[in-house]
């Protein structure tokens, strides 16, 4: 049954990286438990889209046509973030604004190598998964809330 819980963290962090900690909290797992779960869970997330990068990239090229408007509020602050901290910076927003996929895309598209891609990702979820897991573990009352 505990495989279940893990699993649950895993997949929600997957998609989103804080619904890890929201979701151990509520499943009652151990902090430590919660933190490597959505870390797994946001680095399953990268090394798919890095492999399957490129062949994402050339069905949307193929299947896409090609917008009339390339610079958007988002494509500007993206490439903002790149010109000023670089994979570094993107690798460190990824889990407080971007999304585990969407900071994987982001990489790729600006041409980063693989293996740079998970290794800066890794570094960034570890970070991430236990302070966020440490201070939604420390609220108040946290436990008549989930359990």
């Amino acid at each position: 049954m505990q495989f279940a819980k893990y699993i649950s963290v895993i997949i929600a962090s997957t998609v989103k990286f804080v619904a890890g900690p929201f979701s151990g909290a509520a499943l009652g797992l151990k902090w430590f438990e919660t933190a490597a779960c959505t870390a797994l869970g946001m680095m399953i997330s990268v090394v798919i889209i890095s492999y399957a990068g490129a062949v994402l990239q050339a069905l949307l090229h193929r299947f896409r046509p090609r917008p009339t408007k390339r610079f958007t509020k988002r494509t500007r602050m993206a490439v903002r973030i790149w010109n000023r901290f670089g994979l570094a910076g993107i690798a460190f927003l990824t889990p407080l604004i971007l999304t585990p996929v969407g900071g994987s895309v982001l990489a790729i598209s600006f041409g980063v190598n693989r293996g740079k891609i998970i290794l800066y990702m890794l570094i960034s979820a570890i970070l991430w998964a236990v302070v966020q897991t440490l201070a939604l573990y420390q609220v108040p009352g946290l436990k008549g809330i989930f359990g």
